[in-house]
């Protein structure tokens, strides 16, 4: 696990994980096994994570995809709590206190602090990948900008 705070948050420690990501989908394509990849390589070298996956956006609808952690909510509305929000605006949510935002769903009661990145592809959405951390405020600017990035390779080096 890299300790991004000491390695700069959004400077080197992301540097260092997006050239890692990179490699390791230098030789797939394949959507889900990419996000398979993605969610397990985020949940191991992220601190402070209960929850890293995919919700997919299915005939405007966010199913449950590949993730690491506990048991999740399989369907999110458009519109409803964080991820719900993320798909319908199609921006980031950074969420400090997920008990103080409106509408949060707990699927687990553990989470408290939120980062859901929309995945935007050619103008359409895929959906979203959603980190959970049982800390609150977990998630600073550095972090969703080096989140961010990492989405971009994923999208960049998927077929979806």
């Amino acid at each position: 696990m890299i300790d991004l705070q000491a390695a700069g948050q959004g400077q080197e420690g992301y540097g260092l994980l997006k050239a890692q990501l990179e490699s390791l989908f230098a030789d797939e394509r394949d959507f889900i096994a990419n996000a398979a990849q993605f969610s397990a390589f985020l949940y191991s070298q992220v601190d402070d994570l209960n929850w890293a996956g995919f919700y997919l956006n299915k005939a405007e609808e966010l199913v449950l995809g590949p993730f690491q952690g506990q048991v999740a909510c399989v369907r999110i509305a458009f519109g409803r709590g964080v991820c719900g929000a993320a798909a319908a605006t199609r921006q980031t949510q950074r969420v400090e206190d997920v008990h103080a935002f409106p509408g949060h769903i707990a699927c687990d009661s553990a989470s408290n602090s939120e980062l859901v990145v929309p995945l935007v592809k050619e103008g359409r959405l895929i959906g979203v990948l959603d980190l959970d951390s049982p800390k609150l405020a977990r998630f600073s600017e550095q972090d969703q900008v080096g989140i961010e990035a990492l989405v971009e390779v994923f999208l960049r080096l998927t077929d979806c």
